[in-house]
């Protein structure tokens, strides 16, 4: 990844939770690496002048065509990644929104770039996540500890303060 740009990058996220305690989850990955799939919460760049939460929202609706009310910020992470040809230095904080149900995604709202990587939608639970990542690394989960993460914020509620989560370097 060293001989492409770096780009420092701030991107806000929404922990979707149904009643039933799955977790929307949208299937994309890098034009640059198609045999690698990765199972990610909606979410995405924090534009210049934005509020994080509003952020998060606004993100939300585009990838999936719902408005929700976002509420606490319960995770951060940081990773570095490469996107069709750019790498990416990431800040990414999570939002909570408790969903009234396991509403369908609407890809209407997609951009170019989400049209061409995202591929898939699922709400998943906690031992479904577990089960995803591939072990041949064809099929990634982000953040990779996100099965923990989403059983502790189901069994004790969102935290006082945001918690770190695993960040990942991906070539």
């Amino acid at each position: 990844m060293t001989d492409r740009p770096v780009v420092q990058r701030r991107a806000a996220r929404v922990v979707a939770v149904s009643p039933g305690g799955r977790v929307l989850m949208l299937e994309g990955g890098d034009p640059d690496r198609p045999h690698v799939r990765i199972w990610h919460m909606p979410g995405g760049g924090v534009e210049a002048g934005e509020d994080d939460r509003d952020a998060a929202a606004r993100e939300y609706a585009e990838e999936t065509g719902v408005e929700v009310e976002v509420g606490p910020h319960v995770w951060d992470r940081q990773l570095v990644f490469g996107f069709n040809g750019t790498t990416y230095d990431q800040v990414e904080l999570y939002f909570l929104a408790e969903v009234p149900d396991e509403h369908a995604v609407s890809t209407a709202g997609h951009n170019d770039i989400e049209q061409l990587y995202l591929t898939a939608w699922r709400w998943f639970s906690v031992d479904e996540l577990r089960a995803l990542p591939a072990a041949d690394g064809s099929v990634l989960v982000a953040p990779p500890d996100l099965a923990d993460r989403l059983e502790e914020l189901l069994r004790e509620g969102p935290p006082s303060s945001p918690v770190e989560v695993a960040g990942v370097v991906l070539p």
